[in-house]
């Protein structure tokens, strides 16, 4: 019996990076707090769709580079991105047969969770409060959503990773 090497590996490695690049690409001061949740997204794009490669240990390691690259607190980013990752995985063959309107909305609610827990470990830390644009990343999240994973599905299926 031949065994198969998943293929398209580097289409996630190449992902992660560009989310990561966007993550820390300088923006206008009044934009910066605007900026869509890439890695989050990404992460919960491959762990709905090759959740055998993509898992909770690939969020924590990716939140641990998040944390370093953008000088937060660390581990702030490796818990929300597992937990993000962990339900993802978990509910992912619900998730998968849903049409894509609800699986953006299944997305924004994560999103949601991942900035309450980011609030909470602020809180936990004695950090002031953001503001209430603090909450705009997840309406864009939720826009971009649709776009992002049309995007990786047809690379990913051209690829061969999917």
């Amino acid at each position: 019996m031949s065994e198969t090497r998943p293929r398209g590996g580097w289409l996630i490695g190449l992902s992660l990076f560009v989310a990561f690049a966007l993550s820390i690409l300088p923006m206008p001061l009044p934009a910066e707090a605007l900026r869509p949740q890439w890695v989050a997204m990404v992460v919960v794009f491959w762990c709905l769709h090759t959740p055998e490669r993509i898992g909770v240990f690939s969020a924590f390691a990716s939140g641990v580079a998040l944390d370093v690259i953008s000088g937060t607190l660390l581990g702030q980013h490796a818990l929300t991105l597992s937990l993000l990752a962990y339900l993802v995985v978990e509910l992912h063959q619900r998730i998968r047969i849903f049409p894509m309107w609800q699986q953006t909305l299944f997305v924004w609610v994560l999103l949601l969770a991942e900035r309450l827990l980011t609030l909470w470990v602020l809180g936990a830390t004695g950090q002031p409060m953001p503001a209430l644009s603090y909450w705009a990343p997840t309406f864009l999240g939720l826009i971009f959503w649709p776009w992002m994973s049309a995007l990786l599905g047809d690379l990913g299926r051209r690829a061969g990773a999917l």
